[in-house]
């Protein structure tokens, strides 16, 4: 077995292979849907009767991908802390555990943080490439926390053409920060970076408008962007959090999510414009998954440049996604000999 760090993982997992991962995962879904298994994750809350730590929780995410030879198991672990910045600590701690389950050896332990980052923005970038148009030019950053980075490199991965790049975050120290760490650790991208003090004036140009953030009701409107911007929401994971507005997902060309099951549970977006009363959206009105925009049958809605519009891609998460990419990672590690043998 080995142990690979955030380092290791850092270092040899390229946001190209995560894309060619997600996408090969989901043809394979589509071509063998009994190959791919993933049970809706267990959450436990943590701390619901304590009055000294904020409420957080504990995630658990298994699931097994058979590609035809062998057969793995994949489990996360993922542990919430709210009150770790505080401490100087990250929020989110998660490991990933692969298994061979012809034997049940497990093959490898992994740092899950950096692995979810780059799983979740690749998510957005298998999205871009089948949803935006071709010509972009812009795009912007609607909150610039530890997701975002990753997003606007899985962005630019699959439309290299963009030359600007507008950020804006709650607080402007934040876009600040992003905007120096990006031009450095990203440096492979030559793009303008500009800082708004004002989010409407980061979004209206933008033909690709990236948006993780923890809001708890919509913090744009349609007449704010482009009628054809494509926009990648993957913050609002519960319920009761909404960062993309009605009459934005009322009149989406395309509202595409990542997990059918997962989306109907977690996308608050979406679960509170179908139970508006006045917002015409429904879930009846979902314009599919990711696997189906992947395998073509959303193709003839995607194709027409004509036909503008606003896309939309809300993304969840689901333990397969996670799982594919840390078997990938497995492999290389066994491939190139990296990381650390613990037995």
């Amino acid at each position: 077995m080995k142990w690979l760090n955030k380092q290791t993982v850092s270092e040899h997992l390229t946001m190209q292979a995560t894309i060619d991962t997600i996408e090969a995962l989901l043809h394979l879904q589509a071509a063998h849907p009994n190959w791919v298994k993933a049970p809706e994750r267990l959450v436990i809350e943590t701390f619901t009767e304590d009055d000294k730590n904020s409420t957080g929780s504990h995630l658990s995410m298994p699931s097994t991908i058979y590609d035809g030879k062998r057969e793995f198991s994949a489990v996360k672990l993922v542990t919430i802390c709210p009150d770790n910045p505080s401490r100087n600590l990250p929020t989110t701690t998660a490991i990933i555990t692969v298994s061979d389950n012809a034997n049940g050896e497990i093959l490898a332990v992994m740092d899950g943080v950096y692995i979810t980052q780059v799983r979740t923005a690749a998510l957005s970038g298998v999205a871009t490439k089948y949803m935006a148009k071709a010509d972009c030019q812009s795009a912007a950053v609607v909150g610039c926390g530890g997701m975002a980075y990753e997003q606007l490199n899985a962005v630019l991965t699959v439309r290299p053409d963009i030359q600007i790049v507008r950020l804006w975050n709650r607080n402007i120290n934040g876009a600040e920060a992003f905007k120096t760490r990006f031009a450095k650790e990203y440096a492979q991208w030559n793009v303008e970076l500009i800082v708004c003090e004002e989010l409407s004036a980061a979004i209206k140009d933008a033909d690709i408008i990236n948006v993780a953030t923890r809001a708890e009701s919509g913090l744009f409107n349609k007449a704010q962007i482009k009628p054809d911007a494509h926009i990648n929401a993957v913050g609002a994971y519960q319920p009761s959090m909404k960062e993309i507005s009605n009459d934005i997902i009322a009149s989406s060309k395309l509202v595409v999510v990542d997990d059918l099951l997962g989306s109907r549970h977690e996308a608050g977006d979406l679960i509170q414009a179908h139970d508006a009363k006045d917002c015409a959206w429904t879930w009846d009105a979902l314009s599919g998954d990711l696997q189906s925009l992947v395998t073509g049958e959303l193709k003839e809605k995607t194709s027409s440049e004509s036909d503008k519009g606003i896309t939309l891609f809300k993304s969840v998460g689901a333990a397969s996604f996670d799982a594919a990419v840390a078997i990938y990672m497995m492999q290389l590690a066994q491939k190139k000999n990296l990381g650390t043998v613990l037995f």
